[in-house]
């Protein structure tokens, strides 16, 4: 969102027809459009701040002890808010991490974030922030039936620690997860596109948000639709076959 500007008005109107339906989270981040996506955010949460809930990213460029602080401020004028309810290190750069947290507290004592967290850290890199990793509200990753890496050790040790975890593209890049036969199986006993099946399945566990963009107006109802199907172990049986578990540790997969 954010990059074409004849578009910004139906994208702004495809996240307040999400609000409508009662999707309440915003994902959005300063490198997407180059602050034209927050721009938009800003434009459809007008008059609405009570009902959003804004999740918000830093470039690791910018997030130095004192370069997360600007960044952040930068967003807060593009979304016109005072404070972003979760402030993400986008993913790990240069920068040490305890720099990077150093700035985001400082943030959070003043106001302009209610919570900081971390997106595209494996498990090596959480524990890496030692003590400060209870004040980590969320890891934001990839994760999909064709992304299931993380299952192996980092959901189980994020849901050890009641830190939820948010799964970004969870229908895929490309539509080539969305051709899968078994997926469309699913999808037609559901009488349900594929899409809505993938997402459910990232919603079948406690502790998983799932982030899948949109922006127009069918794909936002579609989305929430979703959150009702209740897939049956037929079914999950199925996509596991289709689409196997992991039986070992694999890097962090990333886009």
């Amino acid at each position: 969102m954010g990059e074409d500007r004849t578009k910004r008005a139906a994208e702004a109107d495809a996240l307040r027809a999400g609000l409508d339906l009662g999707m309440s989270l915003i994902d959005t981040a300063e490198m997407y459009g180059e602050g034209g996506a927050e721009e938009v955010v800003g434009d459809a949460i007008a008059g609405r701040r009570a009902e959003v809930f804004i999740v918000s990213k830093v470039y690791p460029h910018n997030a130095s002890r004192r370069g997360v602080v600007a960044a952040c401020e930068r967003s807060l004028r593009r979304v016109r808010i005072e404070t972003i309810d979760v402030y993400l290190l986008h993913w790990r750069g240069s920068v040490p991490l305890a720099e990077t947290v150093a700035g985001f507290e400082a943030l959070r004592a003043a106001g302009k974030i209610r919570r900081w967290g971390v997106s595209n850290l494996d498990q090596d890199d959480l524990e890496e922030l030692g003590a400060a990793l209870a004040d980590c509200a969320t890891d934001q990753v990839l994760y999909s039936l064709e992304h299931r890496g993380v299952e192996f050790d980092l959901l189980p040790f994020c849901a050890g620690r009641s830190m939820p975890v948010m799964a970004y593209s969870p229908v895929g890049q490309g539509g080539r997860m969305l051709r899968n036969p078994a997926l469309r199986g699913v999808a037609a006993r559901h009488g349900k596109s594929p899409a809505q099946i993938a997402i459910a399945w990232t919603l079948r566990q406690a502790g998983v948000v799932s982030i899948p963009k949109a922006a127009k107006l069918l794909h936002v109802r579609e989305n929430a639709a979703a959150r009702d199907i209740v897939l049956s172990a037929e079914d999950l049986t199925a996509l596991d076959a289709a689409f196997p578990r992991p039986r070992r540790k694999r890097p962090l997969a990333m886009l």
